[in-house]
C-alpha cells in the first residue's frame, strides 16, 4: 500500500495595498512554484448559487441577476466589523477547503512547497500556519499612486484601506523576509531568488513543470 505524499511547506505571500504582491506572485509562478490565490479562490466560492444565495440573506441587495455585485458588497461589510464577519462565516471556511484541495493535488505532484497568496494573511491569523512569510512592501506615497492609477479611487480612498489593514511596519516585522518594491523590476526579482534561497527551495526542474498545469488560483 502506498503512502500518502506529505504535505508541502507553505510560504505566505503577502503586502499591504499597493505594494506589488501579485507581481511577487507572477514572478513566483515563472520560477514554477504552485501559487495559490486566496482572492481568485474566494471569487470561485462567490459564483457558487448556493453562496450567493447564503451572502443574499445576509445583505439583501449584493446579488444581481445571479451575480454577486462586489461593489455593493464591499460597502455593506467592510469598515463593520461584525457585519464583516458575517461575510468571513460565508465565504473563509469554504475557500479553506479549495486551498487544501489545491495543497492535496501539489503533495501529490511531489512539491515540496506551495506559496499560499493572502492580501489579509496576518490580520485572519494564518501566519500561525505558514512555515515561512514573504511580505511585499514599498514606501506608501507609492504603493497610494499604484492603487489610484489603477482603479480610480481618491487618495483619500486609498489610504483609508490601508488604514483598515495590519500596518505595514508590523507586517514586515512578523516577516521571514521582506521584499522592498519600491525600486526597479530587476531589483524585486533579485530580492525574490534570495529569498527562496535563504529558504532552501529546490525550484522544480523543467520536466516537472511540464508535468503540472500551472495554478492561477
Amino acid at each position: 500500500m502506498t503512502s500518502p505524499s506529505p504535505p508541502p511547506r507553505r510560504l505566505g505571500l503577502t503586502g499591504s495595498i499597493g505594494a506589488g504582491k501579485s507581481t511577487v506572485a507572477g514572478l513566483l509562478r515563472a520560477r514554477g512554484l504552485t501559487v495559490l490565490d486566496a482572492d481568485a479562490e474566494a471569487r470561485e466560492v462567490t459564483r457558487d448559487p448556493a453562496v450567493l444565495a447564503e451572502i443574499e440573506a445576509a445583505f439583501p441587495g449584493v446579488v444581481q441577476g445571479g451575480e454577486l455585485d462586489r461593489a455593493a458588497l464591499a460597502a455593506a461589510a467592510f469598515g463593520d466589523p461584525a457585519r464583516l464577519a458575517v461575510l468571513n462565516a460565508i465565504t473563509h471556511p469554504r475557500v479553506r477547503a479549495r486551498m487544501l484541495a489545491h495543497e492535496q493535488a501539489a503533495a501529490g505532484r511531489g512539491e515540496a512547497w506551495v506559496v499560499q497568496d493572502v492580501p489579509l494573511l496576518f490580520e485572519g491569523g494564518l501566519d500561525r500556519v505558514m512555515d515561512a512569510v514573504l511580505v511585499v512592501d514599498a514606501p506608501l506615497d507609492v504603493r497610494v499612486g499604484r492603487v489610484m492609477a489603477r482603479s480610480g479611487l481618491s487618495e483619500e480612498e486609498v489610504r483609508a484601506r490601508d488604514a483598515q489593514q495590519l500596518p505595514a511596519g508590523e507586517k514586515r516585522r512578523r516577516a521571514a523576509f521582506v521584499l522592498d518594491n519600491g525600486g526597479s523590476l530587476d531589483a524585486l526579482e533579485a530580492q525574490v531568488d534570495a529569498a527562496l534561497t535563504a529558504l532552501g527551495i529546490q525550484l522544480p526542474t523543467a520536466s516537472n513543470q511540464q508535468e503540472k498545469s500551472p495554478s492561477k488560483s
